[in-house]
């Protein structure tokens, strides 16, 4: 007996490999990645900057900004903003440039597979 969704598409089933080979769903990979992929290589840049300067300019990261406040309590809290402000811009770049080129994805599966999402339905 088969768990899956009756809306969801089997791996091989036609109407996916239609909508894959789909020039809305290279857009969207290429859209995805686009944001991804830089955003990933530059937070990984940042952090092990910040690892990279905590083992060897250990004097740096030692000089008191304010009171007990150091650099690298701040460079450490900083991780934290950056981490917040990566996932509010993913949230509102994926609302203005990948969601809708999901649904228009979406709305062409369930208009192949059929309203009840039958699979392998043209």
């Amino acid at each position: 007996m088969t768990t899956e969704a009756p809306d969801q598409a089997a791996r091989h089933d036609p109407v996916y490999d239609r909508l894959h080979e789909s020039s809305e769903f290279t857009e969207l990979r290429k859209r995805y990645r686009g944001f991804v992929i830089p955003a990933t290589v530059a937070f990984l840049a940042w952090y092990l900057l910040y690892v990279a300067m905590s083992n060897w300019a250990g004097d740096l990261m030692a000089v008191q900004v304010v009171g007990n406040i150091n650099v690298a309590l701040v460079f450490g809290l900083l991780q934290f903003v950056t981490t917040f402000g990566l996932a509010y811009m993913y949230s509102r770049y994926s609302n203005a440039k990948l969601d809708p080129l999901a649904r228009n994805l979406e709305q062409a599966y369930r208009d192949q597979a059929g309203t009840t999402g039958k699979r392998g339905q043209a």
